[in-house]
């Protein structure tokens, strides 16, 4: 079912208060439409059937018979529809009035879930009509015995994650809310079926709650909020219609506006993430109390109506991208300081490429620094060109150092490594990866014997992504004492980078800027002919871009390579579909090959959700074998 995502609905519709044949005829009306808009999953408000404001109109047993009748009627309708349908209703049952929900499917009545907290303050008095729900699950008669409770889950037969459970308006405010015992026993949507009153500053606090209430139960969640028609004798509805997931808001309707608001739901995300956290987190002692109903869905390819950032670990809102720059800066910084204190090192050394990522070790080493009223004249940046080296990144190199006031060391390897490959037998032509990686170990023997003679640490340069890829050199620029980049990736280097740059101004701003222009290299291969960079590190492993959405989702989440394709594919339009195949068959086969590199890689501090640290977030072998991976490519 379009690769686990589930398109859901929470639909507002203009009812008349006591008009029960009316009432049915628009929720009927709705249903087929949500239905023919691919919906797997429709939420209408509380109480829709009748109205929510009927008042003592609850007594009456012309209004109740009229709503049981309505409910078969509504339940038949939906004979040819495999969409599962929440709608709100009164039904009485042992003698008793409930305020409940009312499950239907492919023209049966599912179940029966009524209401565990009833409002009786303010405006509301529901005690004054109905009963809250008993603790244990029993039956209802509606044409036939409907299983009937508060403790209802309601499961896809031939869609494994798909499992929905229900609560009612007042019982999401609850502090025990029964969403809480529904995500612990199985659920990972919770729909609510709602009838809030519109106040001042009540659509914040409604908001927040449904997303949070999301986040805290890693579930999806879908609010259906009374509009138009309902009783205005002291209250006024605005049809406030809320999905959520996550602790993401996936959209809401604007107030006032009665109406469809669709989602799509990645209910194998919220399984991925509940497994992540851990089974225990969600074991419900009472599971067997639990009545786990069974319906078919749609199967049918549809359009689920959600787009992916396309930048995932960089925020789209400006002022959340300067929020979280800032954040992330100091948590590389404090943990550079940490390392600095426990060490007493008089110093920092770094290698100065040129490039995005030693550029952002040397800036968060400055603040570290600076936090610690350490001297910038401690800090050693050594650029140390080689074979490769082009006269721009070269100046980029000294002009930074020069613009951040440290300490400057012009170091070349060609020399050493002439001598190297004369003692090893290699061939100064043969441009190999010999040739390439003992440049790149040469600098790290700069590096460490430097930081030894001068009392201080190696700072590590390489980002989470060159980590993920394995596109660093063993023992070379893969090593260091402290690895400040180590779970920030390439995309988000970028950002760090600019916000940096900005923020310190002057000619560190323009190098910077000059640096952030600059094709990625490493810079391991002659220059061409006009001495420009010849070796474009994207041109081999593929866009940075599409490598950090590969790794988002196939880490973060756990998605399957097919999954992320699809995704790609919805969010890449400039790439065609073979590209994103291509490269995300080198992303696979790189990551699973070189796993011996991250098992042994330097400290580096956690800034985010994703990281590859042998110590915390990724334990892999790193014999594991790719071919599951690729083949699902394929």
């Amino acid at each position: 079912m379009n690769y686990g995502f589930i398109k859901a609905c929470a639909a507002t519709v203009k009812i008349k208060v006591a008009d029960i044949k009316y009432n049915a005829s628009a929720i009927i009306a709705a249903i087929k439409e949500s239905s023919e808009n691919g919906s797997d999953l429709t939420v209408f408000p509380e109480l829709c059937l009748s109205g929510y404001t009927c008042g003592d109109l609850f007594n009456q047993r012309v209004l109740l018979d009229g709503v049981k009748n309505a409910v078969c009627e509504i339940a038949a309708a939906t004979k040819n529809v495999k969409t599962l349908v929440f709608f709100g209703a009164p039904l009485e049952n042992n003698g008793r009035l409930y305020n409940c929900a009312v499950a239907v499917s492919q023209g049966k009545i599912l179940g029966v879930v009524p209401k565990t907290f009833l409002p009786d303050y303010g405006e509301f008095y529901e005690r004054r009509h109905f009963t809250p729900a008993e603790h244990d699950n029993g039956v209802i008669n509606l044409n036939g015995e409907v299983p009937f409770g508060s403790k209802l889950i309601f499961k896809a037969e031939n869609f494994e994650n798909f499992t929905v459970a229900c609560e009612l308006c007042e019982d999401l405010w609850a502090p025990d809310s029964p969403s809480i015992y529904h995500a612990k026993a199985g659920a990972n949507i919770i729909v609510n079926l709602s009838c809030s009153d519109e106040t001042v500053g009540k659509a914040e606090y409604r908001r927040d709650l449904v997303r949070m209430q999301s986040g805290k139960l890693v579930c999806g969640y879908v609010y259906s909020d009374s509009g138009d028609g309902e009783s205005t004798t002291d209250m006024v509805f605005a049809g406030h219609n809320i999905i959520a997931e996550n602790g993401v808001l996936l959209g809401e309707n604007k107030l006032f506006e009665n109406g469809a608001l669709y989602g799509g739901i990645d209910v194998d995300m919220l399984e991925s993430e509940r497994r992540r956290i851990s089974t225990g987190f969600f074991s419900c002692n009472d599971t067997e109390k639990y009545r786990f109903i069974g319906f078919t869905a749609d199967e049918k390819s549809k359009d689920i109506e959600r787009n992916f950032p396309k930048f995932p670990f960089v925020p789209t809102d400006n002022r959340k991208l300067a929020e979280r720059t800032e954040l992330i800066l100091n948590i590389q910084t404090k943990g550079l300081e940490k390392r600095l204190r426990h060490t007493s090192a008089k110093t920092a050394v770094l290698g100065i490429s040129g490039g995005l990522d030693s550029a952002l070790a040397l800036l968060v080493t400055c603040r570290a620094f600076k936090s610690l009223n350490k001297s910038l004249s401690d800090i050693i940046a050594v650029t140390m060109p080689g074979f490769g080296t082009t006269k721009k990144t070269k100046n980029n190199s000294l002009d930074l150092i020069n613009a951040l006031e440290v300490s400057a060391r012009e170091i070349s390897i060609k020399d050493s490594v002439s001598v190297h490959f004369k003692d090893i037998g290699h061939s100064p032509d043969c441009f190999d990866t010999t040739y390439e990686n003992a440049q790149a170990r040469m600098r790290t023997i700069i590096l460490m014997d430097l930081a030894n003679k001068t009392g201080g640490l190696v700072i590590g340069t390489g980002d989470l992504s060159e980590l993920a890829l394995g596109w660093a050199t063993y023992n070379g620029d893969h090593m260091s004492m402290y690895a400040v980049n180590s779970s920030v990736p390439k995309t988000l280097v970028k950002h760090l980078v600019s916000y940096e740059a900005k923020r310190i101004g002057g000619n560190a701003e323009k190098v910077l800027d000059d640096i952030l222009a600059t094709e990625i290299s490493p810079e391991l291969l002659p220059p061409s002919e006009s001495g420009e960079i010849a070796q474009k590190t994207e041109d081999i492993v593929g866009p940075y871009e599409l490598h950090d959405f590969f790794l988002y989702y196939s880490i973060r989440w756990g998605f399957s390579p097919e999954k992320v394709q699809y995704m790609a594919e919805k969010t890449f339009t400039d790439y065609d579909k073979a590209s994103i195949k291509k490269w995300l068959t080198k992303f696979y086969a790189r990551f699973f090959s070189q796993q011996f590199k991250r098992s042994c890689i330097p400290d580096g501090v956690k800034v985010g959700s994703v990281t590859l640290s042998p110590r915390s977030d990724w334990r892999m072998p790193s014999d594991a074998v790719a071919a599951l991976w690729l083949d699902n490519i394929k």
